[in-house]
């Protein structure tokens, strides 16, 4: 029979899958951006608000921080860099204002995680007391991703139709919530278990609202172009600034 650590392996194994597909859905969008040569309307901050998530779960799965967490850093690890190709691209033919708006929220966020990095590091010295403080900023983060899909179902709700939600991209955003919400009891980890745990909740609402309404949406309407929301109060935008699919992935 395979040992409780055995099952969470596999269970983060496949997690990391799940996760790995989501941090590769926004890619039809960036070749359609490489295509036309110009970002549009589509906007950088979902995926630098990315970058900074995935790199807090990368310091957390650390074994300074959170011993025997290498499947939470190997994912992030792999989302910040995916994050940082759509960036660069999304660099190369965004206009000037933006690139500089774009550096400059980078510089900030490499000057915030640099802080973090030391103060934990200087000012908790046990693995117990540097996991609290790095999961806390994990689960605020974490949560105002997941937390993205409620500006997605009140529009579908709103207009009756399922264009911006796209059915296998929210099934998928089910199945990693729930896949690394088991990851999180199996070897008991509030800080990890809260935000998934509202990713499987929030994926499953979403999974009811495309059942009720997509009879309602026009064929026309049934394929959208995705970006990836990343917080509440930042509503992902397409060409016509309106929100997408949601997908939210932070471990």
């Amino acid at each position: 029979m395979l040992s409780t650590n055995a099952i969470r392996n596999i269970v983060g194994i496949i997690g990391n899958v799940l996760s790995f597909g989501l941090f590769l859905s926004p890619l039809p969008t960036f070749v359609k951006i490489t295509k036309r040569k110009a970002v549009e309307d589509f906007s950088a901050i979902p995926y630098l608000a990315t970058v900074l998530n995935c790199m807090l779960w990368v310091f957390y799965g650390l074994p300074v921080v959170h011993p025997n967490s290498i499947l939470i850093v190997t994912i992030n690890g792999v989302g910040l860099v995916l994050e940082a190709i759509y960036l660069a691209v999304f660099f190369i033919y965004a206009p000037n204002r933006s690139r500089l708006k774009v550096l400059k929220i980078l510089a900030a966020e490499m000057v915030f995680m640099g802080a973090v990095i030391a103060g934990v590091i200087a000012g908790a010295h046990t693995h117990k007391e540097r996991t609290f403080i790095v999961g806390i900023l994990c689960v605020i983060f974490g949560t105002c991703m997941y937390a993205s899909p409620l500006s997605v179902m009140r529009l579908v709700i709103r207009t009756k139709s399922v264009k911006y939600m796209p059915f296998f991209l929210s099934l998928a955003a089910f199945l990693n919530g729930v896949c690394w919400t088991v990851y999180a009891l199996l070897e008991f980890d509030i800080f990890v278990l809260l935000p998934n745990g509202l990713g499987a909740l929030f994926g499953a609402m979403q999974l009811i609202l495309y059942f009720c309404y997509y009879r309602s949406t026009p064929r026309e309407e049934t394929k959208a172009e995705v970006q990836l929301p990343v917080s509440s109060s930042i509503a992902p935008s397409g060409g016509n600034n309106e929100p997408l699919g949601s997908v939210g992935v932070q471990r």
